[in-house]
């Protein structure tokens, strides 16, 4: 069985709906507008870190368990890379033409 990575958005969501908490009910707990925590539900919008911790507040969890969702650094990193050496873009479209999953090149990186 393939295992997928949720987003932050998913998880956010996913946390929220285990708390049987609206949308409306979680925005107003944390000062930010519904649209914006729909935007952030649906990975069209990241929150700054003080929502991020108003978020893990009124849902109960520790911010870590947030955290490890949000990728944007590692994003950020790849975009940095690949702007400074187009080696980096072109290696990188490679691997995804060749390795079509994250299971199937996780499996080569477990062999080396």
């Amino acid at each position: 069985m393939q295992a997928t990575r949720q987003t932050f958005g998913q998880r956010l969501r996913e946390i929220r709906e285990e708390k049987d908490l609206s949308l409306r009910e979680l925005a107003s707990k944390c000062g930010i507008s519904p649209p914006f925590l729909s935007d952030i539900e649906l990975g069209r919008r990241f929150p700054s870190e003080d929502t991020l911790k108003a978020l893990a507040s009124a849902l109960h969890v520790p911010l870590a368990a947030l955290e490890q969702y949000d990728h944007r650094a590692v994003v950020e990193e790849v975009k940095q890379r690949t702007a400074a050496d187009p080696q980096y873009g072109i290696m990188l479209r490679q691997v995804m033409e060749e390795f079509r999953t994250p299971d199937e090149l996780r499996k080569l990186l477990k062999k080396k």
